[in-house]
């Protein structure tokens, strides 16, 4: 385990510009932090023109409504009273009466009087105001304003500029405005609009101002800012955790693809360090058995007994370097398929001595499964690996059990084995699969290892569980052929 470990590091450091573990730009910490500052202000400009937009398109809107209102009204007033060809801005300002018939006089002056009551009562209306080309106030809501002339209004002088285009404005209350001296107080803000009255030649005759607080316009405005910025933050959420969920699995392959590349470039250094010291080895076991086995042959008891001793240690080397270079080489074969079933009773039937003499009962039931994706030496050699160590673990009799069971998707079979031995500790259960690492006497720790190796070719999984003293159970989890077809 210490050579494995210290080769891996050696071959991590060897490259050019290889970084430690610890030293790593961590791509998921700093792009869940970036990520979230971009789409947080992305989601904030987005909301917070969006709300500009609404409110903007609301405000115009209502305007022009009102003034559409406004201007049919005087419209309907002027015809109503027989005064067609005439303007109401003519009408509502005093200076402009000349020479009239005393019932054209007392038209226009009905007109103008109807006009007036229907603009006081303009829903949702603060103060409505009308002013002369002059901007002195001839009529208002508020009686105190009337006669007043208006200063220095930025405002009210553009609306007279604009060559009657309409005009609203959102806007607080401001001390010491003389236009805004409402009958009642608003609740929240109110509108400002400027409603121009032309004549025929598109000249502005006088200028209505109203001040509205649109308690409709509010409650709407109200719902879309909610609407607004919970669709944008329910938005900027979903592009968030779906960005990051697929740079999660990003990085997480990115950590796997690493680790293999390492463990693979330690496993190829280790195996050619194997590899040359098994054929240095090799020659000397051979020469050290035919001289042990001619002196086998000689007379005395003492030297029969050190004769076996060095036979026996021989066959133990030669199996651990079989055993080596048996796991440190390229697994061979393509994927075929394979019933598990069969494989499973001739790796018991190649047992049966070993089972009868260690007292280990076997429960297996030799049903019909689907065909699986492996190759049938290799997974003979998966099995055997695995019995074997069921075998180990129940010196003193047991019960081996050996089960098939399909998944409810149809495209899994998991085969569990299962033993009665001493089982294993929770430290050793984390350790299994690692390589190198065994709790038994002479033993290599390569035989769970070649296992997960080999389950892995053929695309599946090797597993274990374990408890001391109540016995351990293998997963080996397959495709079935047919699914992955």
């Amino acid at each position: 385990m210490d050579v494995a470990a210290m080769l891996g590091r050696r071959i991590w450091g060897a490259g050019s510009g290889a970084v430690a573990p610890d030293g790593q730009f961590n791509l998921l910490r700093w792009f869940s932090l970036v990520s979230l500052v971009i789409i947080g202000t992305v989601a904030i400009g987005i909301g917070t023109v969006s709300t500009r937009f609404l409110v903007s398109e609301s405000l115009e809107r209502d305007a022009m409504l009102s003034a559409q209102f406004i201007q049919t009204l005087a419209l309907g007033e002027m015809r109503h009273h027989g005064l067609e060809g005439m303007e109401m801005g003519d009408v509502l300002v005093p200076h402009h009466y000349g020479m009239l018939t005393h019932s054209t006089a007392q038209s226009r002056e009905r007109a103008r009087s109807e006009f007036l009551d229907h603009l006081s009562h303009v829903p949702d209306s603060l103060l409505a105001t009308i002013f002369s080309p002059d901007r002195t106030v001839i009529w208002s809501t508020n009686p105190d304003l009337v006669g007043q002339r208006i200063e220095d209004d930025d405002a009210l002088d553009e609306a007279f500029q604009s060559g009657g285009r309409i005009s609203a404005e959102y806007q607080d209350v401001e001390e010491g405005r003389v236009k805004q001296k409402f009958l009642r107080p608003p609740k929240m803000f109110f509108i400002e609009n400027y409603i121009p009255l032309t004549d025929a030649d598109g000249e502005v005759k006088a200028m209505v101002e109203i001040y509205k607080e649109p308690v409709d316009l509010i409650d709407r405005v109200n719902r879309g800012y909610r609407m607004i910025w919970l669709a944008t933050a329910i938005g900027g959420l979903l592009m968030y955790f779906g960005l990051y969920w697929i740079v999660r699995r990003a990085s997480l392959l990115l950590a796997a693809q690493q680790a293999q590349l390492v463990a693979n470039s330690t496993y190829v250094g280790l195996g050619e360090m194997s590899s040359a010291v098994a054929h240095s080895l090799r020659n000397p076991l051979a020469s050290i058995r035919s001289s042990a086995e001619l002196a086998q042959e000689m007379d005395g008891p003492q030297v029969r007994k050190c004769v076996d001793d060095i036979i026996t240690q021989v066959d133990r080397m030669s199996a651990w370097v079989r055993d080596l270079l048996l796991c440190l080489r390229p697994l061979q074969g393509d994927s075929e398929q394979v019933d598990p079933m069969e494989v499973v009773h001739t790796t018991l039937g190649n047992f049966d001595h070993q089972l009868s003499k260690s007292a280990i009962e076997v429960e297996f039931s030799d049903i019909a499964t689907p065909r699986v994706v492996s190759h049938q030496l290799l997974l003979a050699q998966v099995l055997n690996s695995v019995v074997a160590n069921a075998i180990e673990a129940m010196p003193n009799g047991g019960r081996l059990s050996v089960t098939a069971t399909p998944d409810t998707s149809g495209e899994w079979l998991h085969l569990t084995i299962k033993d009665t031995g001493k089982g294993m500790s929770r430290q050793q259960e984390m350790m299994a699969f690692k390589s190198f690492y065994t709790t038994k006497q002479g033993g290599l720790g390569i035989g769970l290892i070649m296992v997960k190796q080999i389950m892995e070719r053929f695309g599946g999984k090797a597993s274990l569980t374990s408890r001391e003293n109540e016995g351990t159970s293998v997963c080996l989890s397959f495709k079935v052929a047919e699914h992955a077809a």
